[in-house]
């Protein structure tokens, strides 16, 4: 049997987790917890293989939690489960130790599905969170390729555009002509994709290029 402890701060969820798992002959729940600290307070007192952590949770955070179950029960899965499709989150549940995350509207095969790859010593991320963090990755590579193609000076001139400097302004601040600012602006133009100002500001922004 797998020995599940479910951590979420509202108890209807809980309730319906419960109702999810008790239908499968594999998995036990042998508790709740609906704080950081009650899991690793139950975590010190009863054997748990898998603990379902959420983590919008009061007093610790899941995160946080996670941090210290992994340093003091190592053997234990964590697998996270979030209303947030958020990548910084996935990113430092993940960081923290879990060994999977799935969203909170994901189905009861894919829950089982998670809980049975953690138990067999895998890692589970769930559809949608997979297609997070790969949107996240290209574009991120995709900025990275832009910044590779601009020059220290047209970051320059890019920002001063940015804050709204004239011609005139952007080559007194950087000591250049105003022909040299003007084709800096063209460049930056082309690279960008944009065909005035304004949709140059916008993509820059877009591609995070300025803040």
């Amino acid at each position: 049997m797998i020995k599940i402890l479910i951590s979420d701060d509202h108890q209807m969820f809980i309730d319906g987790l419960k109702s999810i798992l008790n239908f499968s002959e594999e998995i036990e729940v042998v508790g709740q917890a609906m704080s950081g600290k009650e899991v690793l307070s139950f975590c010190e007192t009863k054997e748990v293989d898998i603990v379902i952590m959420d983590i919008n949770m009061p007093e610790m955070d899941g995160i946080e939690t996670t941090k210290k179950l992994i340093l003091t029960h190592p053997k234990v899965k964590i697998l996270g489960l979030s209303m947030h499709n958020d990548r910084s989150f996935i990113s430092d549940m993940l960081k923290a130790g879990a060994h999977g995350y799935i969203l909170k509207n994901t189905g009861a095969q894919d829950l089982l599905a998670a809980i049975k790859s953690l138990h067999q010593g895998e890692n589970y991320l769930g559809d949608e969170v997979k297609q997070t963090l790969l949107n996240s990755f290209i574009k991120n590579t995709f900025k990275q390729q832009i910044s590779e193609k601009l020059s220290e000076r047209e970051f320059e001139v890019l920002e001063s555009i940015a804050s709204g400097l004239t011609t005139n302004e952007i080559a007194d601040k950087l000591f250049i002509s105003k022909n040299t600012v003007e084709t800096h602006r063209k460049n930056l133009l082309y690279k960008l994709g944009a065909k005035n100002t304004a949709e140059l500001i916008k993509n820059a922004y877009k591609k995070r290029l300025i803040q």
